[in-house]
């Protein structure tokens, strides 16, 4: 198993990053709290699961350990498979996951992309008891403004399954209520929406 990749990041969106790693090129499904750490940077080191299936390996990165743990947690949830808890862990940060799960927010996981409300309940379940939140945590800081546009939020939703003209529909709304978001958050507040 790949444990980490450290190297050259060659290119980077919402969804995935493609590292250059001693002249071999990785291609990573990324969280947006990944994308949103390893944005501006022109190296980097991600922490990596591999997913081997019958017709491909995949490979997910993760900015920090603890990101890939609470991945790994969601994925041994019945139900939840690489993509989801990706997309879990795009709507929330860290200490947000970690909140919602102990509390047992069932309605703050039903509004992810592909999470019923059985499902919810079943990730609270089974993970309350294994989230422990660490003494002295705090949530993840949002990256800085950035001058990115209405077109890359709408890109990033798309490259995540979403459809085109509802993404769009939604960017704007979220766009219109809050002008001054970064990127990064209109993407997170979109994906509350979807």
């Amino acid at each position: 198993m790949i444990e980490y990749l450290r190297g050259e990041i060659v290119e980077i969106t919402p969804a995935y990053v493609v590292m250059d790693c001693a002249g071999v090129g990785y291609y990573a499904n990324i969280s947006l709290n990944t994308y949103t750490a390893l944005q501006h940077a022109v190296s980097g080191k991600i922490f990596i699961y591999e997913a081997i299936r019958e017709d491909a390996h995949v490979l997910f990165g993760f900015s920090s350990k603890e990101e890939r743990d609470l991945f790994l947690l969601l994925i041994s949830v019945s139900g939840i498979g690489g993509n989801t808890a990706r997309m879990i862990l795009s709507a929330f940060s860290v200490q947000e996951l970690r909140n919602v799960i102990s509390s047992g927010d069932a309605v703050q996981l039903k509004n992810v992309k592909g999470i019923g409300l059985k499902t919810a309940q079943r990730i609270i379940v089974d993970l309350k008891d294994k989230i422990g939140i660490p003494a002295g945590a705090e949530p993840l800081v949002a990256g800085q403004p950035s001058g990115e546009t209405r077109e890359e939020a709408v890109s990033a939703l798309v490259i995540l399954g979403f459809a085109a003209n509802v993404s769009a529909k939604v960017v704007s709304s979220v766009l219109k209520e809050n002008p001054g978001l970064t990127v990064e958050q209109i993407i997170k507040e979109s994906l509350k929406r979807l």
